[in-house]
């Protein structure tokens, strides 16, 4: 089974070279720490930033650069400034070719919740709904259950939605699923994960398909 570097480093493997990319709080912003070697891509967030870099190391940090999450980060040569407006039209325009976001719950129908867990107080929606509104190509990394042990990979989702029928891809701490038609299509399995572990941690439908191979993450 995965931690949360693990699921980061799988989902690394899904950059291409040229891919401008948001990275949503949590999980995800690890992925910048696993840029495949050979390729270049543009990281941007949505409070301003174009060519984000790894995190930076203790002792490192510069308070007056982070990312929407408010996490310190480094930039790359090149990067750049700018406000949010023009941030959001990046992203409104459809210049962003590949979204990583977080999430609490996913639906076999592609349906999103990720900002909200009614009677607990949150600071706000962030950029999550104009990213799963405007991204044609939508990865979601997170944990395969809750600390409870239930699913949340789930046939409707319980929670207030961030989006509908938006995203591709999952990729979880057991399991890379794509969403179909069907519901999650199982493609690949975590390290030392069994299909009917995955089976018995997913409420959703669950389609498997020929052999399942275990998640490569060298």
């Amino acid at each position: 089974m995965l931690d949360k570097n693990g699921i980061a480093r799988r989902i690394a493997k899904e950059l291409q070279d040229g891919y401008f990319v948001n990275l949503g709080i949590g999980i995800p912003t690890l992925v910048a720490n696993y840029i495949p070697e050979g390729i270049e891509v543009e990281f941007q967030s949505e409070n301003g930033v174009l060519g984000m870099g790894p995190f930076p190391f203790e002792g490192e940090e510069d308070a007056d650069i982070i990312n929407a999450g408010k996490q310190t980060i480094t930039t790359l040569p090149g990067a750049s400034f700018f406000d949010s407006a023009t941030s959001f039209n990046m992203i409104r325009g459809q210049h962003v070719d590949l979204t990583v976001l977080g999430a609490m719950e996913i639906s076999e129908d592609g349906d999103i919740a990720n900002w909200k867990i009614p009677g607990k107080m949150v600071k706000g929606m962030g950029g999550a709904m104009d990213l799963v509104a405007s991204a044609e190509n939508i990865i979601v990394a997170m944990m395969h259950t809750n600390r409870a042990g239930a699913s949340k990979l789930l046939k409707k989702c319980s929670l207030p939605l961030t989006g509908v029928k938006c995203v591709k891809k999952v990729v979880t701490n057991m399991a890379v699923l794509e969403i179909t038609n069907e519901g999650f299509k199982l493609l690949e399995r975590a390290p030392g994960v069994s299909i009917i572990d995955i089976q018995n941690a997913t409420e959703g439908s669950l389609i498997i398909k020929g052999n399942i191979p275990e998640m490569d993450l060298s």
